[in-house]
């Protein structure tokens, strides 16, 4: 029940309820521009409310991106931010790790868009944001920001602010010439349209200014929460397990890779360079699910490593697979900062890793937690993964490295962030 007392000029001072008018007017603190405007009133409402960021999401397919979008949205919920998920589609196979979940669903479900989600996305969000009005608009990644400048030039000034995390690199020297020249005016139309923009880690800072071309108010800089503090504990148990039981397991050398089965992350190099270095009992699991599977397949039996190489497919969690690898490899072209290195240095696993990003050396301590090669050499791949017995590794140190991908870091860094446009 609410209930209302009409006051006329408002409670007195004498009734030892807290007033705004004092004997002399109002009381010490306060200046009239401050209480009696439109303005102020409509800010002082808004300055109560929690925060209402909407995050925009294709679908749960398997991906870094939005495992960490999904992550940092049940963080917001948890800490009582007015968060929403807009989602294109349901389907996908991480639907099944997030059941509380329940986003606002762009379509019918009879009606099939993943071959044409972005463009259905850029058509529908719109009503989503006219109907939910969100204080901000969070941006999950690089694969997103033709969603979120569509937004600001279809929506113009009822666009909300927009915060877009960059989860790639931006140099791309994978690209042809042209077509990188091409991709770098796209990068700095983005830097005129974002209101915050977000690297993943700090050598992101200067590569955001210099290709992008944002005022420097315009980037920050947090640290990609791919962990959960849970996760840092769950992995570095099991792999203390798995040595604790020390089941013998041969002489051979155990090597992980974990990713989207996709150009981007190159599998076919690192076939290339396993089947280089690999002994009789070495082996190889390739963990993940995308389009390239008939390719990485028909190579696999080209290169006669049947029987080496697993290819099992999207599996969650990780944790036996870190647990029995002596490394996980990194081939890709190009990355931001990769979920996977976090959680194997969460599980105190070393890492061989292509130099396909900023801030991967950065992930790596500088080499203290791993050994970077140049993008593309399957010779230098192959020479490293021999190595690997002979790198200096400090398990303890890599999982204090770890520490700093959390969630729990991360999630009031970005609203508190966010907040700064939403409420100007």
């Amino acid at each position: 029940m609410n209930i209302v007392i009409p006051t006329g000029a408002g409670i007195s001072a004498e009734s030892g309820l807290a007033t705004l008018r004092g004997r002399n007017g109002l009381r010490d603190g306060h200046r009239i521009d401050d209480v009696c405007k439109p303005e102020a009133l409509e800010a002082r409402a808004s300055a109560q409310q929690p925060l209402r960021v909407l995050t925009f999401l294709r679908s749960f397919e398997p991906g870094g991106v939005e495992r960490v979008a999904l992550r940092l949205h049940h963080a917001w919920l948890a800490s009582g931010a007015d968060a929403r998920l807009v989602m294109g589609r349901t389907g996908g196979a991480m639907r099944r790790e997030w059941p509380g979940l329940e986003p606002v669903v762009l379509c019918s479900e009879a009606v099939p868009t993943a071959r044409w989600e972005t463009l259905w996305m850029i058509l529908h969000l719109p009503g989503a944001i006219r109907r939910i009005q969100p204080d901000v608009l969070f941006c999950a990644g690089n694969s997103y920001t033709i969603v979120a400048v569509m937004m600001r030039l279809l929506l113009g000034k009822a666009c909300p602010p927009i915060a877009a995390k960059m989860s790639n690199d931006l140099v791309r020297t994978d690209l042809p010439s042209p077509i990188r020249l091409l991709y770098h005016a796209w990068l700095r139309i983005q830097g005129r349209m974002l209101n915050r923009i977000i690297g993943m880690a700090p050598p992101m800072r200067a590569e955001i200014a210099e290709l992008m071309r944002a005022p420097a108010d315009h980037i920050a800089i947090i640290n990609d929460p791919s962990l959960d503090e849970a996760d840092i504990q769950r992995l570095s148990a099991a792999r203390a397990a798995a040595f604790a039981a020390a089941v013998p397991r041969g002489p051979g050398k155990r090597f992980l890779a974990v990713g989207r089965l996709a150009a981007q992350k190159n599998f076919g190099l690192l076939l290339e360079a396993f089947a280089r270095m690999a002994g009789p009992d070495d082996r190889l699991s390739i963990v993940g699910e995308g389009g390239e599977r008939p390719k990485l397949e028909a190579q696999l039996k080209r290169l006669s490593l049947q029987g080496k190489v697993r290819l099992p497919g999207h599996l969650n969690p990780l944790d036996t697979e870190f647990a029995a690898a002596d490394a996980l490899v990194l081939s890709s072209d190009y990355e931001g900062v990769p979920a996977v290195v976090a959680e194997a240095l969460a599980s105190g696993l070393p890492i061989i890793s292509t130099n396909c990003s900023a801030s991967i050396d950065y992930m790596l301590g500088g080499g203290r937690f791993g050994v970077l090669v140049p993008v593309g050499d399957a010779t230098a791949l192959a020479d490293a993964m021999a190595d690997v017995a002979s790198m200096q590794f400090d398990a303890r140190a890599a999982r204090e490295q770890a520490r700093q991908f959390t969630v729990q870091v991360a999630s009031d860094l970005y609203l508190a962030l966010m907040s700064g446009p939403a409420r100007a």
